[in-house]
């Protein structure tokens, strides 16, 4: 059987870059920090706006509860989702993480985003 061809081959022009912030970063769900990072990545991808994502290990998952939400991206591989609770507060699968992403974006094992409607990522000061 032979191996599937890679989606950036098929869409050559399609970026997904991961660079390391150059700032310690904090997300925030009201006035609870959720996360906080001196190793965040910045993912960049074509026809979206740039992503903080936090190294998990970083990740208060106290707060947060795997859900059976997914989703699927060719460039990127499936996101397993997370809901936060705190005093009462629930923000449905406002968490996503690529636990195995494709080979392509294989940095981003580890790492988790934040929905910024819903999580405001900022310097931590």
């Amino acid at each position: 059987m032979s191996k599937p061809q890679s989606p950036y081959q098929r869409h050559p022009d399609y970026r997904v870059d991961l660079a390391p912030s150059d700032q310690a970063l904090q997300a925030r769900f009201g006035e609870i920090v959720v996360a906080q990072s001196r190793k965040a990545l910045i993912v960049s991808e074509t026809k979206h706006d740039p992503v903080v994502y936090f190294p998990l290990e970083d990740v208060v998952m106290e707060y947060f509860t795997a859900t059976e939400h997914h989703t699927f991206c060719p460039f990127k591989g499936q996101a397993s989702y997370w809901t936060l609770r705190h005093n009462g507060t629930v923000a449905e699968n406002v968490m996503w993480a690529y636990l195995e992403p494709i080979a392509e974006v294989a940095g981003l094992k580890g790492y988790a985003a934040f929905y910024s409607d819903r999580v405001q990522v900022a310097p931590s000061g």
